[in-house]
């Protein structure tokens, strides 16, 4: 472990332990492995001379940088890994426009986002590592990103890979892995990922036993709209989605960050979701927000539930 010197309160043994697991069950080859870690093996010699990570398209590498034959291997590898959820990316040339424009949830933290210069810093839910590589930017002694998801994962060690930024690692990790790194992170960002969850306050609050004292819990959350602290819990799916439990307003939001120790809780934005920012693509060509929502009345999901929301909130750990 690269970071092992780094987290001095981490339960180090507990999750030597579970790395090393996951690197046996990895080793089995099973059929879901191979699917994605053969499109990674076959570009994993290729590394990139010139990255940006500043703009909105998260760019690695240049089309001038390969021969034609890497170029190809570049090309197949990318769209073996669809469906891409989080973008946009441009890798050597090209272009991966995916399902969300992430750019524009980025570009509403960025106000609010804490000072990452030299922190060490989690991404619960990094998905293929986009946010991580924004972060990046911001030049974070540390960035652990938590996915449990071997698409996700073998995606952003192939992106990685080509990149090479030695501050950035992906674990094989789910939220309820935080607990192994004890007052370990200056910054933790969970975004669109608590209401998956069927215990939010118990996650906030395993949450911040990982956060050092006056550290900063970034949260995005699928929501639903209202003033008053209420959830919505949908019988089986909520806009189409199984694993949907407890969908906050703004207000409930911000009483299960205070309950669960939070300080200086604040929201910062919220907004409706919209087909302008998740969407079929090219290059996600499943069903996306427009079939997840009543055609005669977009205020409703399919199921006749109010239509999301996202919300967006800082917290404080205290001193």
């Amino acid at each position: 472990m690269p970071y092992s010197n780094l987290l001095p309160n981490a339960d180090m043994q507990a999750i030597q332990a579970l790395l090393q697991e996951k690197a046996r069950w990895l080793a089995q080859g099973k059929k879901g492995v191979e699917r994605f870690r053969q499109p990674y093996e076959s570009v994993r010699h290729i590394r990139a001379e010139q990255c940006d990570f500043s703009g909105d398209v998260v760019k690695i590498g240049s089309p001038d940088e390969l021969s034609g034959q890497d170029q190809e291997k570049v090309y197949k590898a990318m769209r073996d890994f669809m469906p891409w959820r989080k973008g946009p990316f441009e890798v050597f040339g090209v272009g991966i426009d995916a399902e969300w424009r992430s750019e524009r949830k980025w570009k509403r933290v960025l106000p609010e986002l804490p000072d990452l210069q030299g922190k060490i810093v989690a991404d619960i839910g990094c998905n293929n590592g986009y946010y991580m590589f924004r972060m990046a930017h911001h030049e974070p002694k540390l960035v652990i990103g938590f996915e449990p998801y071997l698409q996700h994962y073998f995606t952003f060690k192939a992106l990685n890979g080509f990149a090479g930024c030695e501050n950035l690692c992906c674990e094989l990790f789910g939220v309820e892995h935080i607990g192994l790194f004890k007052k370990s992170f200056d910054v933790i960002f969970l975004m669109g990922i608590l209401y998956h969850r069927s215990s939010p306050v118990e996650v906030l609050r395993e949450i911040r036993t990982a956060m050092k004292p006056g550290g900063v819990l970034m949260v995005e959350s699928q929501g639903i709209p209202g003033k008053e602290p209420w959830a919505f819990f949908p019988e089986q799916r909520y806009a189409k989605v199984p694993g949907t439990y407890f969908v906050p307003t703004a207000a409930c939001l911000a009483n299960w960050l205070s309950r669960a120790g939070f300080a200086e809780v604040e929201i910062f934005f919220s907004h409706p979701m919209s087909s302008q920012e998740q969407r079929r693509t090219e290059w996600m060509v499943f069903e996306s927000y427009e079939d997840f929502i009543d055609t005669a009345d977009p205020s409703l999901t399919v199921e006749g539930y109010p239509a999301p929301v996202r919300i967006f909130a800082r917290a404080g750990n205290p001193l």
